[in-house]
């Protein structure tokens, strides 16, 4: 089958590769999902070779290759930069992965897949500018238009999540430490772990998860219950920022804590007061493909008509 018609992405995570073939309508024709050989990056290599061969004999046919993967690649070296996967940082991974695979690669920023998928035919659809945001175990975004990410000329566009927290009060200065080396980036705020030392930090429980923290809170425990109001006015003043400059058409929300209603549910109000206008009408969704968004992505980024 003609490659424009067979798109196949693989999500490269830190200890899983997931991928999918998609038809030219967007149905799903072949799914795998294979553990990540950490640390060892031939065999990464090797794993993704095998993982594409493997869904193109189920699917019936040859497809062009999408990755959506932590970090970027280095407009000017052609090498990985920014991957938390470390074993990824100065290698020429795309270039080594086209000559495995013999056909072009082209390769994005897992926050960006996220962002390309709910542009096409997710909860973006339709909207010419989407910015999709990530909270997880890390935070950050990827914002596309017209259904294509922008990665920006240092490959850094979308890097939300290692901006500082705006307007920071008293008590948020000079904020708990990244491991970017910086501190009070809005990851160590808004992400699982930095809501759960929030709340520890506020009422010396010892070792809590997000999950106990929501569990708590939906008990009616007082002190959980102001740790999502914190957590949802810092949600609320980080977004503000980026919808001051960017104005998007639609906010699409993943990652798990996307799923919290108690968290993301109807933030437009919390935002009002930190946008320059004063008016904010910007729907703001949660991932209409939920976890399987990055892979999905990654197939997206050869395009419609690719």
């Amino acid at each position: 089958m003609d490659p424009a018609h067979l798109r196949i992405g693989i999500d490269l995570g830190g200890t899983k590769i997931a991928g999918i073939v998609l038809d030219a309508g967007g149905a799903v024709r072949a799914e795998g999902r294979i553990p990540t050989p950490r640390d060892d990056y031939d065999a990464t290599l090797d794993a993704i070779v095998s993982l594409v061969l493997r869904m193109e004999r189920e699917a019936g046919g040859i497809g062009s290759v999408g990755i959506g993967m932590p970090g970027a690649v280095s407009p000017r070296s052609g090498l990985v930069k920014n991957a938390n996967s470390v074993w990824l940082n100065g290698r020429p991974f795309v270039i080594d992965l086209e000559a495995r695979l013999g056909r072009p690669v082209r390769a994005e920023n897992d926050a960006n897949c996220l962002a390309v998928s709910e542009a096409v035919d997710g909860a973006g659809a339709g909207a010419r500018v989407v910015w999709a945001i990530i909270l997880g175990t890390g935070v950050g975004s990827g914002i596309a238009i017209d259904g294509v990410a922008l990665s920006g000329a240092n490959r850094i566009a979308g890097e939300w999540g290692h901006n500082p927290l705006p307007a920071p009060r008293d008590d948020e200065r000079p904020g708990p430490a990244c491991y970017c080396g910086r501190q009070g980036c809005i990851e160590t705020w808004l992400s699982g772990p930095g809501f759960a030392a929030d709340h520890g930090r506020r009422t010396g429980a010892a070792a809590p998860t997000g999950e106990s923290v929501i569990a708590a809170a939906r008990a009616g425990d007082a002190a959980a219950c102001e740790s999502v109001t914190r957590y949802r006015e810092r949600l609320a003043r980080a977004m503000a920022g980026v919808i001051n400059v960017l104005d998007p058409d639609v906010v699409v929300l993943g990652g798990g804590l996307s799923t919290v209603p108690e968290l993301t549910a109807d933030l437009t109000g919390l935002i009002h007061p930190h946008v320059f206008s004063g008016e904010c009408e910007t729907p703001i969704r949660v991932s209409r493909h939920g976890d399987a968004s990055g892979v999905r992505g990654a197939a997206w980024l050869w395009g419609l008509h690719a």
